[in-house]
């Protein structure tokens, strides 16, 4: 086992009194039988701070358990590519500890600390004996064999049944007892220590779909629920049956997830284990109603879990952690970060960046959001993120506009998880007690999607008509001029190669019909009723308005590729929000702006679908 990590400064640091004075304070405290001591918490000021911006700052998702009457003589250790081994690794940390302590102190206290140890080992073998070893899921991913013990002298089936609580009876759910933490830590030990592929597929596949709902209990309430209602009994009688029979449609698994929520670490596993489900279905690795059912319950469980009174919105600047910033440069999913100096220029003058996160993993970036602020609604994104400006004092009096250029989520395991929508609705009441001037709140938006609709869209027109029909006789003539060829294959070719944007001839001309394509595409293409763009839609029901399309918005090789060049701003008139986001619920009427209205009804009178 590999023990890596920093020692706590605290521990060398310390001058011979006030080491002397900190020792007798723990052995005052473990004479106290019977009576726990609270652990002491770091004070900013005090000779066991960390510096602020240490990159080996201690994190709560990687501390060790404490005891609570040595709360700071064990070491800052984290356990990196290694197993969970039998012996508790807090016990290991004091050891250290208390070894740091004895060369610290030297010859005057050299009695003492044996004493210490000795009486350290006695607390620890009490608390495993009684069970009361709190299990801490913090120290990572189990990835060998040797030490794991889960992964290699345990089955799928035996861990699955120890590890999936049974459902209690509904007249005893209220009395049963909690399952054991070891359980929860086991389950978690074993599927980290399973590779990623087919293992952690088939533990998947078999917790879906053995442990799932009882279906025989739900159609025996289910007939009890019918039969109550034909016989008319008291109101009561058919709540009970409705009841027991909501009680009986939880699967089991859902007890292993409510468990491992209550585990130090578990929700952010919860989060990764959601995160293999998702990219499982994506790829076909797992697949089948049971998994999709399972994913669908987990990712219920996290709406709950993630709810908007346990995250917290923290602006990102320059003088944040270096962890951090390298997070918010990683997932960075819409426009790429570069190098440094792009991610400086991201969280300084003129811009600001935040991100949600949860209060019971601090510090870890859940949905991140960029904003720039101007003078107007941008209608580029390479004035945004790729003019740098020298650097200089933020003027208010120049901002009244705010524009949300970038939102990206850095869990895919909350993928669904509605983060987005409360996360603007934070951002802008915080700029707005920051600079009240700004009045108008805009995005500015890719359209993914929007090249391969069109590519999709043409070679389709040419099966069934034998021509294309989205350009006009005379747009074809023009583009037959410059390319020489004007078929459907030579456009497809055109679309699906960058190489188009350098002949100013060709942007030209393929101005016009791609434009009221694209404003067709936003406004018209539904997926059940709603628009068929996943950003559009995201927009639309938070209440915006499809404000503008801007023609050659972003020219990156990105941006061309998923949208010829193009980008659209969302306007958010706070004062409309509601209504607006209540009307496109209900009766999926988008309300968009005169110039998007405009393109739509030059698609209707020169393009034919």
């Amino acid at each position: 086992m590999v023990v890596t990590g920093e020692k706590d400064p605290g521990i060398t640091g310390l001058h011979s009194e006030r080491l002397k004075e900190r020792v007798l304070r723990t052995i005052k405290a473990l004479r106290k039988e019977g009576q726990p001591t609270a652990p002491v918490k770091e004070q900013p000021n005090s000779a066991f701070s960390r510096p602020p911006h240490s990159r080996w700052r201690r994190s709560a998702s990687h501390a060790a358990p404490h005891s609570p009457a040595l709360p700071l003589l064990s070491s800052d250790w984290r356990v990196r590519g290694a197993s969970q081994s039998a012996r508790p690794l807090p016990l290991r940390g004091r050891c250290r500890g208390l070894a740091q302590l004895e060369a610290a102190a030297g010859g005057g206290m050299s009695r003492l600390v044996p004493c210490l140890r000795s009486r350290l080992l006695l607390c620890e073998c009490r608390a495993v004996s009684r069970g009361l070893l709190r299990v801490s899921l913090a120290a990572g991913p189990c990835r060998g064999t040797a030490g794991c013990g889960a992964a290699s002298d345990v089955s799928m089936e035996e861990l699955l049944s120890r590890s999936v609580p049974p459902l209690p009876p509904y007249e005893t759910k209220e009395k049963a007892p909690p399952p054991a933490e070891l359980r929860g830590a086991e389950f978690v030990r074993y599927y980290r220590g399973l590779p990623a592929g087919p293992p952690r597929a088939e533990l998947l596949t078999r917790l879906a779909r053995d442990f799932g709902v009882d279906h025989g209990r739900v159609a025996e309430f289910s007939a009890k629920v019918l039969q109550a209602r034909e016989q008319q009994r008291e109101l009561g009688a058919l709540l009970q049956a409705e009841d027991r029979l909501r009680y009986y449609l939880n699967p089991r698994y859902r007890g292993l997830f409510q468990h491992l929520g209550r585990l130090e670490g578990g929700l952010r596993f919860l989060v990764e284990l959601r995160g293999d489900l998702v990219e499982g279905l994506a790829s076909k690795a797992v697949d089948g109603p049971h998994v999709k059912e399972m994913s669908g319950v987990l990712k219920n469980m996290l709406s709950e879990w993630f709810s908007t009174g346990f995250l917290n919105l923290e602006r990102v600047t320059w003088q944040s952690p270096c962890e951090v910033l390298q997070k918010i440069s990683d997932s960075e999913a819409v426009h790429p970060v570069r190098n440094w100096v792009d991610m400086k220029r991201r969280v300084g003058s003129y811009r600001r960046c935040y991100f949600f996160s949860h209060c019971a993993i601090p510090g870890e970036p859940l949905i991140v959001l960029h904003v720039a602020l101007t003078s107007d609604i941008s209608s580029s994104i390479q004035a945004i993120v790729k003019e740098v400006e020298p650097l200089e004092t933020e003027d208010a009096d120049k901002i009244t506009t705010a524009i949300f250029y970038s939102i990206s989520l850095t869990q895919q395991g909350l993928q669904g998880v509605e983060l987005g929508t409360y996360l603007i609705k934070r951002v802008v009441k915080e700029l707005q007690k920051e600079l009240p001037q700004i009045k108008t709140f805009s995005t500015l938006s890719p359209i993914p999607g929007f090249t391969k609709w069109l590519v999709g869209l043409l070679s389709s027109q040419t099966k069934e008509l034998e021509k294309n029909e989205l350009f006009t006789e005379s747009e074809r003539q023009e583009l037959s001029q410059i390319t020489g060829d004007c078929t459907t294959e030579t456009l497809k070719k055109l679309l699906n190669n960058n190489e188009w944007v350098r002949s100013e001839k060709l942007v030209n001309a393929l101005h016009s019909p791609l434009m009221r394509l694209c404003a067709w595409y936003l406004y018209g293409e539904k997926h059940r009723g709603y628009a068929l763009n996943p950003v559009a839609n995201f927009h639309l029901q938070n209440g915006s308005v499809l404000w503008r399309i801007n023609w050659m918005a972003d020219t990156s090789p990105r941006g061309i590729a998923a949208a010829c060049g193009m980008m659209v701003n969302y306007r958010y008139f706070l004062e409309d929000t509601a209504s607006n986001s209540a009307a496109y619920l209900g009766t999926k009427a988008i309300k968009a702006s005169e110039q998007v209205l405009s393109l739509v009804s030059q698609f209707q009178q020169n393009s034919k679908l």
